[in-house]
């Protein structure tokens, strides 16, 4: 098998040590159970949250923890043309971003690889808010749809390479409810998942 030139020995020997020093987002020696980030990402890469403030002290403990936190008024978006530019001024997208679903995927494959739209060196991931997603998902929800499963796929990616990516959802609809995006269900996080803790 050909390795890295920075792979050491120990690495050529040791495969799950190899895949754990090169692909591994958390680490494996710390307990993680009970971190929000990694609660976040356990089941899916995008959740949902109804209260406001639950969403608050999550991006608030988020931010303590260094990542760069990108928030959207989604209930502003008349349009997809309104999401695709908010969008890409949130995110540093290049001039070029052709604002469309295609280009909003290959623009955030550029931002899972580290290229813009955080500091991969210097912050821990990038976390997309969307807040009252239910009112643009009213307007358009087959882009709404496609949209988180973009920002899913990507964020899987992402974890491939040693990044994190992270969407939070904020519905005042409690009973909100998408595909599977990425493969994988958009989730009620883990505080708001039963029902009686929305309302229902």
């Amino acid at each position: 098998m050909a390795l890295p030139p920075s792979v050491g020995v120990q690495g050529a020997i040791d495969g799950l040590g190899l895949y754990v020093e090169f692909v591994a987002n958390w680490d494996p020696d710390v307990e993680t159970i009970h971190d929000v980030d990694f609660r976040l990402v356990r089941n899916t890469f995008v959740s949902k949250f109804w209260q406001p403030s639950l969403l608050d002290e999550t991006v608030g403990w988020l931010r303590s923890h260094h990542y760069r936190v990108v928030e959207f008024d989604a209930a502003s978006w008349t349009s997809d043309a309104d999401m695709y530019e908010d969008i890409a001024a949130g995110i540093d997208f290049p001039d070029y971003f052709g604002r469309n679903l295609d280009a909003l995927n290959d623009c955030m494959r550029d931002v899972a690889s580290g290229a813009y739209g955080w500091d991969v060196d210097a912050q821990t991931g990038l976390v997309i808010v969307l807040r009252a997603f239910d009112a643009f998902t009213a307007v358009d929800r087959k882009t709404a749809q496609i949209m988180l499963d973009i920002f899913a796929d990507q964020a899987r990616f992402a974890s491939l390479v040693g990044h994190r990516i992270i969407c939070l959802v904020q519905t005042n609809d409690p009973q909100l409810a998408f595909e599977p995006v990425g493969a994988m269900p958009v989730m009620w996080n883990d505080a708001e998942w039963l029902n009686s803790k929305r309302g229902l």
